[in-house]
């Protein structure tokens, strides 16, 4: 195979013939048949050539790298090399024993019982200072200040405004004070004198009219008899209907004042005592609502200085965790911006531990509340119980496989334990089942085929391939109900594989051995697809 092109090939191999049976090399070769440079231009050509020459060289090395050793890690996961270990035969022999069904997991110790120091200020904050991680604190000490230089302001501000409404609401209170004394005044008052006023005139009248028809009648009768001159009976004939008019004109007064007066300045002034009382109360809520955001600036002023509301140790709220979205928190760190709502701190109560771990779904299923659990930490064996289990999956980590779903488990520990501390590690195994004098082989032992369980059993000299009915297990030990009996020996490296993960209740995960195989090829065959863009890639780079 020639590692050239065909147009290097073609510009390096090709001669002229020129007239006379010489053959000239100026078209394709830089040097004359005498050994001399034809050209500049020739010159320049070879230099180029060379580096194709070379990245071509170098990409083809790099193929080859990646294909044997991509090649060999495929067949050494996926098991073309176990041929020749087949010939070492590992049989285990069926016994009826006790099998312990167990879920095996890490996790985290934490508090079963924290109060949480959240961010109460408004719009979130700016720490100024926090004190260190796992200080121990008596309660009342101060723990974290937030930045108030922004809160200042506008408590200043609102000051302002709040005595503002304040003084409006004083006049509005003077202004409704007054309407009310007012119409008290007039109703009580003035109209009362009014009133008076006009009887009076009423009185003077009628006495006046009754003197003058008394003096009329006296006048008559000296008229009669030729005592008085008519001019002066016709002058007090006039002063009679003259004292008439000035009573009917009284009365009038009267009935003005009573019917039409009064009730026209009562609902005047009723209206102004409706009115100034209505503007006293937009007052007094305009007031009450500057009063409240006075109160409430203030208030997350106090909230920017966080005390401790109990003794104990005191925590960072930063989650341990692999997610993407752990990457989206704030980080608990002096300078860091922390939002409203958002846990800052944590004092645990250490008396009262528990630890959080994750669980497989193929093993969730199997959980119940109140399952004993054995919780080693440190080399210390202690004893607990599951207390939850999540109804949704944690969110997937970076690295974790595609569809594998974790559930958060909680688990008890017994007793008081004041000598562990929060975010130590744990391994946690549950106890699912314990299950006396039952037949159980190693996971091993079994291979699934087009969905029925076999495995190996020793005859004679032979190993026959038998089908079984399992039962419970766990991802070492599993229950055989049928096709097995008690002294059976079988084979723990079968000849044949699964053609999937088999599974029962509870169902039986892949191998972690398995599990790395896929994972290896899925690499490789990503490998393979971006093997021809890194070719290209070194080549141009050369």
């Amino acid at each position: 195979m020639s590692i050239l092109g065909p147009t290097d090939s073609a510009s390096i191999l090709r001669t002229d013939t020129a007239p006379g049976g010489e053959t000239s090399r100026a078209a394709g070769n830089p040097f004359r048949s005498d050994g001399s440079e034809t050209d500049v231009h020739s010159r320049t050509k070879r230099p180029g050539a060379m580096r194709k020459l070379f990245g071509r060289l170098v990409a083809l090395a790099i193929a080859v790298v990646l294909i044997g050793g991509g090649g060999w890690a495929v067949a050494k996961y996926t098991g073309l090399f176990e041929a020749k270990q087949a010939a070492t035969v590992l049989t285990h022999k069926v016994t009826r024993g006790d099998l312990v069904i167990t879920v095996t997991t890490k996790g985290n110790v934490e508090s079963a019982s924290n109060i949480d120091i959240r961010c109460l200020v408004a719009g979130g904050g700016l720490i100024k200072s926090i004190v260190a991680d796992g200080t121990i604190v008596k309660e009342g000490d101060q723990l974290v200040e937030l930045d108030s230089a922004a809160i200042d302001e506008q408590i200043l501000q609102q000051r302002i405004g709040y005595e503002k409404a304040r003084a409006i609401r004083d006049q509005a209170k003077n202004d409704l004070e007054a309407a009310k004394i007012s119409l008290r005044e007039y109703v009580e008052g003035t109209f009362k004198k009014e009133q008076q006023l006009v009887d009076s005139q009423i009185t003077i009248a009628e006495e006046n009219l009754r003197s003058a028809q008394n003096t009329l009648m006296y006048t008559e009768r000296m008229f009669r008899k030729a005592y008085v001159t008519p001019l002066q009976l016709e002058s007090q004939q006039f002063a009679v209907k003259r004292s008439q008019l000035e009573l009917e004109t009284a009365k009038t007064a009267k009935r003005v004042l009573e019917e039409f007066t009064f009730l026209k300045m009562k609902n005047d002034l009723e209206t102004l005592v409706a009115t100034s009382e209505a503007k006293a109360k937009s007052e007094q809520t305009a007031f009450e609502l500057e009063e409240s955001k006075l109160k409430r600036l203030e208030t997350q002023k106090e909230n920017c200085l966080i005390a401790a509301p109990q003794s104990g140790m005191v925590v960072y709220a930063n989650e341990s965790s692999s997610s993407r979205s752990s990457s989206d928190r704030p980080k608990i760190e002096e300078g860091a911006t922390v939002r409203e709502g958002q846990v800052i701190l944590r004092v645990p109560d250490l008396s009262q531990m528990q630890v959080k771990t994750t669980v497989h779904e193929s093993k969730v299923e199997s959980l119940r509340s109140g399952m004993p659990a054995s919780v080693r930490i440190q080399n210390r064996k202690l004893t607990g119980y599951v207390t939850f289990i999540a109804n949704q999956p944690e969110p997937g980590g970076f690295f974790s496989s595609n569809g594998v779903k974790e559930y958060a488990t909680f688990v008890r520990i017994d007793g008081s334990q004041s000598e562990l501390k929060p975010g130590m590690t744990a391994d946690v195994e549950i106890l699912i089942d314990d299950k006396k004098g039952v037949l159980a082989v190693p996971v091993q032992c079994i291979v699934e085929q087009a969905g029925k369980l076999y495995c190996w059993k020793q005859v004679g000299a032979e190993y026959v391939k038998t089908e079984v009915k399992l039962g419970a297990g766990d991802d070492r030990s599993v229950e055989v109900k049928s096709g097995l009996t008690d002294g059976d020996v079988v084979l723990q490296n079968p000849p044949e594989r699964s053609e999937s993960s088999f599974s029962w209740a509870p169902a039986l995960p892949a191998s972690p051995k398995a599990q790395a195989r896929a994972r290896m090829v899925a690499s490789l065959s990503g490998l393979f697809m971006m093997l021809p863009s890194c070719c290209r890639f070194v080549e141009c780079l050369v």
